[in-house]
């Protein structure tokens, strides 16, 4: 498989996955996306019918249109980008998956910091995710960490990143990013410009306006990938915070941003 990396990714959804709570198997494809997952689990994994071993440490870049089956063991988390690449540009050969090895830790991070930078500075995301797939290619540079989101801030979002399909409460977000309640409520009105819980709100939101316009998932199921188990309260949900209902997204209609 060849990508181009001369230009920016653009990055149109970033996340922790979580899944295999509900079904052992997932089966969909994003038309017009890559795929960028860094697996945190062991798996099965089909892409277009061919199989590959999936193990912690492991990463895949599935191309757009690519029918991707999962087969789970269990509660399986991972890091995610949904991206555009460039469609000109020096090709670069990549494997569909691969182990990271030494260079897990190294992508986590610049993955985690993609998740944390993408509310205020998607741009920023998109170079974090960049320099992640260079880092794949093995011919990059090491990024600096300067202008980096605050440890704590980066530790809140993907602890919500990561369970945007259950239970989320402000105490346990601040337990896992090491601060108290009223600190977390500054941190996210200086970082975001929102409430920790209106910040939680807009994700399961922007997820949702995401599965539902680049992926063939069923409603009922993006419902639940995004902690809304009543189909009613989903469809208030898409209307009053995307301007239509679920199926009008996937059909398009513009709402508000």
């Amino acid at each position: 498989m060849y990508v181009r990396l001369d230009e920016p990714p653009r990055a149109v959804s970033l996340g922790v996955g979580v899944h295999g709570t509900t079904s052992p198997v997932d089966v969909f494809r994003l038309p017009d996306l890559w795929q960028l997952h860094l697996y945190r689990y062991a798996a099965d994994l089909r892409v277009d019918g061919a199989p590959h071993a999936i193990r912690p440490g492991y990463v895949s870049l599935v191309p757009p249109g690519a029918e991707v089956r999962y087969r789970y063991r269990g509660r399986s988390e991972h890091l995610y980008a949904h991206l555009r690449l460039p469609g000109e540009g020096a090709a670069v050969g990549l494997p569909v998956v691969q182990d990271a090895g030494a260079l897990t830790p190294e992508l986590s991070e610049l993955l985690l910091q993609a998740i944390a930078s993408a509310p205020r500075s998607p741009r920023r995301a998109d170079a974090e995710v960049w320099s992640a797939l260079w880092r794949l290619t093995g011919i990059a540079e090491p990024s600096r960490p300067d202008s980096r989101p605050h440890a704590s801030f980066a530790a809140a979002v993907a602890h919500i990143e990561s369970r945007l399909a259950g239970r989320l409460a402000v105490p346990d977000v601040a337990r896992a990013a090491g601060v108290s309640h009223n600190h977390l409520i500054r941190l996210f009105r200086a970082e975001t410009g929102v409430t920790v819980v209106a910040y939680i709100r807009r994700r399961r939101m922007e997820r949702a306006r995401h599965l539902l316009r680049e992926s063939t998932m069923p409603i009922p199921a993006v419902a639940a990938a995004v902690g809304i188990e009543d189909l009613q309260a989903f469809n208030k949900a898409c209307r009053r915070e995307l301007g239509a209902s679920p199926r009008a997204v996937r059909a398009g209609v513009p709402g508000p941003r």
